[in-house]
Parts: C-alpha cells; structure tokens; sequence
C-alpha cells in the first residue's frame, strides 16, 4: 500500500510554563499554533473525534474519553477547530513575544460610556507610533476639545524622531477651518475631502477605534468600537491611504476659504456604497431643481428601488423642486413614468431618448452646482451596488454646466423629434388623402377616353386621346406608388400569398412590355428570358408582378439598344430540412449603368438622376420583396456595359 500523508496541526496556549515543550512540539508537528484562553482538549481527523470527557491534573491521563465518528459530530467539531485556528497566531510569534517579555491579548469591544471612550482613544494615541484620523467635519472640534495635550505630547515626541506623525483626513468647511489650521501650525498633516465615509476613525500601527456619530458641534460619542485584531487594523489603514491619496492639501483649502473662494471638488468615487449614499444625500438636499439622465431601463429601475425616486418626489412637495428626466422608453417602466408625470404635472418631466448600448453612465446634477456621474459597470445587474463601477463627483462650474449643456440639448432634441413625429404623421396622412382623392376621378377618365378613342375614326383625334390616356396611365401610377410608400412606411403593406409559377408572372410582364409604345419604338433593342423548369413559388402574385415590372420598366428606360435578359433561377444551396430553397430572379441590361452617384442611395426615395420618373420604383420594389422575406439588389456589370438587379425569394417547396 502507499504511504498515507497525514497533516498534523497543534493549538495551544504557550506561555512560560510551557515554552520548552512546544519548541520541541514544533519540531515535531507539521505546524503549531498560539491562542490565548483556550479552555479543554480535543481531536478531530476527517473521520473521528476525540476529548476528555473530565478534567484531569497535569501529566496525568484522563481517566475517561469521548469517541465519536458519526459525521455530523465530526464535521461540527471541524469547524470549532477551524474557527479556533483562524483566530491564533504562530507559535514562533509567540515564543518571540515571551522572550521578549512581550504579550498581546487580542480583544474587540464596543465602549458605550463617553467618559470611557475619550480614555479609550488617549490611550490609543498614547501607545502609537504612528496616527492615521478621518474625522467628519462636527468630528474636529470633538478631537481639539478632548485630545489637544496629548496630541501635543505625540508630535514633542515626532519632533526627537521617537514617533512618525500625525496624519487627519477631514471636510473642512468654513465651520472649522480655523481649528484645523490650529492643526496645521502645531505640526499635523492634514488633507480635505468633501465625501467621507459614513464614519469616523482613528488607526495606529497597533489598533483602531471608530464610530459612525457625526459629533455635531463637538459632541461627546456615546458608542466606539475598538480592536487590535490585525486584520481590522490592516483594513482601516488601508481605507486611510486611499482617501488620503485623494485629497487635496488642507492649506489649500483654507486659503481658498479665506480668500472668500469657495474651491471646487472633483472626486473619483470608486466604491459603489459611498456612491449610493452621496447620490441619496443629493436629491434630498436639493433646492431648486434635479436633472436625471438614466442611459438604460435597468438603471432606472435599480435607482427607483434604492429611494431616488421618492425622495424626488418628497423634494417637490417640500420645496417646490423642478424635476427633469431623460430615459430610455419601455413598458416595464411606462406605469411609473406616467403616474409621475400625472401626480406632479409642473413639476415633473419625462421625456424618452434612445437606448444607446454605448451610453454607460446616470447623470445627476442638482441645482446647476454639483454633478454625480456614476459608470454601469454590469447593467445585467438587479441591485446599485453590484451595478455601479467608478463613480465621479464635481462641483466644479464649467464641468457641472457642461453636463447641463449635454442634458439641455438631448431635451430639446427629443422635443424636436416630437414635433417631426407629428409633422410626419400629417404629412403621411396628406399624402394618403391626396393619392385616394387623385385615385378617384382618374380611373372614369382613362375609361371614358378608352372608349372614345375606340369609337372615333379621326386619326388626328385618336392621337390626342392616346396622349390623354398616356398621362392618365402615368398619373394612376404616381398615385398607386404614392400609396404604396405609404403603406410600405407605415408597416402596412397587406401581401395576398398564393402559390403560382413564377414564370408565368414574368412572361405576363413581358409581354405587357412589349406592346408598350416606349418599347416598340426601340428598334436595336431585343428583349430574352431564360425560364427555369419549375419555380413555384408561395406570395402576392400582383406585388411580384409589380417588381418585375420595375425592373423591366428601369432598364428599357436607361438601355437604347442591344439585350435586356431576364433569368429565373434556382439557388443550389437549400435549407438543412431539404424542404424551401431560394429563387433569384435577375434583369441585366446592356445600357448606362449605375450612375456612381447614385449607387450608394440605389433604394432609397427619389434616387434618380433621369429626367423623366420619379425614383420610386426601386425604394417600393424593395418594400414589397422585404415583406416577402427576401433581398434585393443592383451592380454594374463587370464588363463596363449596363447593370444587373436582382431579387431573391423562398420557393414553395
């Protein structure tokens, strides 16, 4: 069999008594351990527990032993041990305390009594060799009431290189600038943050005490916590550096002070939670008016769950605060938007902007003096805080009014849009009018002249009829295309599917070409067609027509001799199911070409450069195969002469 490694771990309290053993323990045993209390002795492996079940006297053996390896034991006695380890030291540490006649008892404890919490921090200013302090603003005449002798004591000692300083981050207002440039001149480094932490606190090198009292005008604290567990000292100071890299120099900020300047703060926010509480602080305190620029559905949704909203809201029937928003339009937030709008119709405003996926940030700015931008960092997210990246504050004026800038223009653009919904909306429905009205008497006047034309003999006559009917033919067209862009715009376009051959359309188009007098007149020209055996297809068998027709129509007009060959084939390629394929029909024409000009807007409305037409035809003929599923296109041919259009359908089987 293998050998089995088994990983032996000792806990104990090593004190003087028995120091020899646990050196020789330690040589021993794969690691050993040191806390201080421990009380009874126990086991455990992976599968058995093991303890005294009474005291017994030193050296000698218990008389009487707990066995257990039912798992459940097994494993709680686990985590006892782990919890345990976990909270020791290394037995080399410890060993190196005693020898130096050192002992550290960790120990965390909350001080409730505010005579007890001022001894508790002159003790830990007392003790330090270095003082790390983020004060609130009420904070500071707290520390100059209480703490100024010893603070003196410690900076004496600074001075013959026994201690490495005193160091506070604070807010420093107009209230206790003159107190923190006490500070300053008595030899304290001191820088200034307008967004604190919610709390305040002091870390040595050997522990910390903290509280989240505001210390209003100096009041005593009734409640500090206070630990020398070095991972709360560890974690403190780390927060400590971080706020003290961004700070600015407190002299400064007093100079601005005293200058009658009131400085502006720009502050990179990387932790979502103090975000979120400046963000709230904000809508709450405002005065006058709120602007909100949410990029995303979901990051109004996350903001109205965390109270923006309804402390919005309490800002306008408090204070009478203007409420302006910009969002993205959705279902999921209609019912709110508009019940804000209807409860608060002068005072608050919503209008809807696109959804950009580009756009990353909320945008707040609070009476035209102080802006909030805080970055999605995973818009998938439910809740701000996992949601939220870096976040920036300012209240600098050109930044602040710059983000009003961006905000006013996009509120205007969406009035603008607005209104051109509306322009167009009448305009469509102008033009619908019109294109019925014209419809009407256009259909008894072709029919009358028709019938004229058939009943006088005169030729000189039948001639201006034929010229009558000719325009009346070309205004029912106009008017057919006029509503077939309407429709084609408005997403209305009706298709009647039925299956049919294809070949058949295209020979009926062609032979309504060839007696179209245009046609006839162009004697160089011959018009081919290359049917394939069986290309049935399922569509509007009219609106197919009409494509093909276009198409004819385009290049008869652009082609003064030689072919127009019409092609229906087959794609080779079909479905994976074997069931549809797809049929390409192509119009290739030897005349112009695709005036380069025009290539890139080739389906657009009134792309044209011909002196007679309207440039619909292509933009309806793209409509109308669009809606059937398929694609359409025009290319030059490759050897310089004519162009090529061609559109794709599904076959019916």
């Amino acid at each position: 069999m293998p050998d089995i490694e088994v990983k032996l771990r000792y806990l104990t309290e090593i004190t003087d008594a028995n120091i020899s053993y646990c050196k020789e323990l330690i040589s021993i045993v794969d690691e050993v351990r040191h806390l201080d209390g421990i009380k009874g002795n126990f086991m455990v492996s992976e599968i058995e527990y093991l303890a005294p079940a009474t005291s017994h006297e030193e050296t000698k053996l218990s008389s009487l032993i707990i066995y257990s390896s039912v798992r459940e034991i097994v494993e709680h006695q686990q985590y006892v041990f782990e919890t345990l380890w976990n909270k020791s030291m290394s037995a080399e540490k410890r060993i190196r305390e005693l020898k130096e006649g050192v002992t550290i008892h960790y120990q965390t404890k909350v001080v409730e009594d505010p005579e007890e919490v001022v001894r508790e921090i002159s003790t830990l200013i007392a003790n330090s060799n270095e003082l790390c302090t983020c004060l609130t603003s009420g904070g500071m005449q707290y520390s100059y009431n209480h703490f100024t002798e010893i603070r003196k004591k410690i900076l004496e000692k600074q001075k013959k290189g026994e201690h490495k300083g005193i160091r506070y981050v604070t807010n420093v207002t107009r209230d206790n600038a003159k107190i923190a440039k006490q500070f300053l001149e008595s030899g304290v480094l001191m820088r200034h943050m307008k967004n604190l932490p919610p709390m305040s606190f002091g870390v040595s090198d050997k522990e910390i005490a903290a509280t989240i009292e505001k210390m209003e005008g100096g009041k005593m604290v009734q409640n500090l916590l206070v630990s020398n567990e070095p991972a709360y000292v560890n974690h403190f100071h780390f927060i400590f550096e971080d706020l003290w890299t961004r700070g600015i120099d407190a002299e400064e900020r007093i100079a601005d002070l005293e200058g009658g300047i009131e400085s502006a703060d720009v502050e990179v926010i990387p932790m979502s939670s103090t975000a979120k509480v400046l963000y709230l602080n904000l809508v709450k305190k405002a005065e006058k008016e709120i602007i909100i620029m949410f990029p995303t559905t979901n990051a109004f949704i996350r903001q109205k769950d965390i109270g923006v909203i309804q402390f919005s809201e309490e800002a306008v029937r408090e204070r009478n605060v203007k409420v302006r928003i910009l969002m993205p339009s959705h279902k999921s937030t209609e019912d709110v938007a508009g019940q804000l709008k209807e409860n608060y119709q002068e005072h608050i405003d919503i209008r809807y902007i696109e959804q950009v996926s580009d756009t990353k940030a909320t945008i707040l700015v609070v009476d035209r003096k102080v802006s909030l931008v805080m970055e999605i960092r995973d818009d998938s997210k439910q809740t701000f805080d996992e949601a939220i990246g870096l976040s920036t504050y300012s209240s600098s004026k050109p930044g602040v009014l710059s983000y009003v800038s961006i905000f006013e223009n996009l509120w205007k653009e969406t009035e603008l849009y607005e209104q051109l919904k509306y322009q167009d909306k009448m305009q469509k429905e102008f033009i619908n009018i019109a294109a019925h009205e014209l419809r009407t008497p256009i259909q008894p006047i072709l029919g009358i002249t028709q019938v004229l034309r058939s009943q006088i003999k005169d030729i000189k006559q039948q001639e201006l009829l034929e010229i009558t009917i000719r325009n009346a033919k070309r205004l029912q067209r106009l008017s057919n295309d006029i509503l077939d862009i309407t429709k084609i715009e408005g997403k209305s376009l009706e298709l009647n599917k039925e299956e049919f051959n294809l070949n058949d359309v295209v020979i009926n188009a062609i032979d309504d070409l060839t007696l179209d007098r245009d046609f006839l007149k162009k004697e160089k020209l011959t018009l081919s067609y290359n049917p394939d055996n069986d290309c049935r297809v399922k569509a509007d068998k009219g609106r197919i027509s009409q494509v093909i027709s276009n198409l004819l129509n385009n290049a008869v007009e652009f082609t003064v001799e030689g072919t127009i060959l019409v092609s229906v084939e087959k794609d080779k390629i079909s479905n994976n199911n074997g069931n549809n394929g797809t049929i390409i029909v192509s119009v290739k024409d030897s005349g112009q070409g695709i005036d380069q000009s025009i290539l890139p807007r080739l389906f657009t409305k009134f792309a044209s450069k011909s002196y007679k037409g309207t440039g619909l035809g292509l933009f309806i003929s793209k409509g109308i195969v669009e809606a059937h599923g398929g694609k359409i296109w025009g290319e030059n041919n490759a050897d310089g002469r004519g162009a090529k259009f061609s559109f794709s359908l599904t076959t019916s089987h």
